[in-house]
């Protein structure tokens, strides 16, 4: 299997790695009756929630980029398949100058560092927004086992990376022709980004879909991962329908392959078209 589709947009030029995929139970979507999830399943001939793991590469003005990095090893041998996607675009650890995280959950961060904690990038760069840095290197009160352990391996990939680390807020320059979009609620620091060249714009959703063929035809199914579902499903509606509207391309963090195509509106909800 390969593990990369690249698409330019104007002089920049994206590849979406997929590190791996899953399926998710019913029960991660707790807010939703699991009858309208067999139902939504069956109307697009599907057994089972699927879901994909899904970083990006940008190469933009002589910069290389890495927009989040998978789950390594924490999800079993489906996933973990970072470094075959990079060495398939012929990009080597060393050679990554920039690493931006949409947020700073595990299957987004964990392909930064070994098991031991080491940095796996020697040369990156850290971007993370400030919500998060903050959201996750103070004590969350009264946190479940889980998110315990997310908030320690978020302390330990910021802290592996040490001084080089950049902390921005609200739509700022991650790198030429790539800047964050704020989309708050799955994390207070969530962000996806938008690609603007040559008169070319993809926008990355981040995760604001974890699972396409419930979310993008229902977008007031919350997942069980969201730290504000209330806030995410508001943030989830209004950029599904301006992505509806504008028709610009989008890529996302848990998008299923391709992974890229334009948001178009079906039914009550919405539906991606390959680009």
């Amino acid at each position: 299997m390969d593990h990369a589709i690249t698409h330019r947009v104007g002089d920049i030029e994206l590849s979406v790695l997929t590190d791996g995929a899953s399926e998710f139970g019913a029960e991660l979507f707790p807010s939703t009756d699991p009858a309208h999830v067999d139902a939504l399943l069956k109307a697009h001939g599907e057994t089972a929630v699927r879901t994909n793991f899904n970083a990006v590469l940008a190469r933009t003005g002589g910069r290389t980029v890495l927009i989040d990095a998978g789950p390594r090893d924490l999800f079993g041998p489906a996933c973990g398949h970072l470094h075959d996607g990079l060495a398939e675009v012929g990009v080597t650890p060393e050679e990554v100058d920039t690493i931006f995280f949409t947020h700073l959950h595990p299957d987004h961060i964990a392909g930064t560092i070994t098991a031991e904690g080491r940095p796996v990038f020697p040369n990156a760069e850290l971007v993370v927004t400030e919500g998060d840095r903050a959201f996750w290197s103070n004590g969350i009160p009264n946190a479940p086992e889980t998110l315990q352990q997310w908030q320690q391996l978020a302390q330990a990939v910021l802290a592996a990376y040490g001084d080089r680390l950049r902390v921005i807020e609200g739509e700022a320059e991650i790198a030429p022709g790539v800047t964050a979009l704020p989309l708050p609620g799955h994390t207070p620091g969530h962000s996806g980004y938008r690609v603007s060249s040559g008169g070319g714009e993809l926008v990355h959703v981040g995760d604001i879909v974890h699972a396409p063929h419930l979310q993008l035809q229902d977008p007031e199914i919350a997942v069980a991962f969201d730290i504000d579902a209330d806030t995410a499903r508001a943030t989830r509606k209004r950029l599904l329908d301006q992505l509806a509207a504008d028709g610009a391309l989008v890529t996302g963090g848990h998008l299923l392959r391709p992974a890229i195509g334009r948001v178009v509106r079906e039914g009550q909800g919405y539906g991606l078209e390959r680009a």
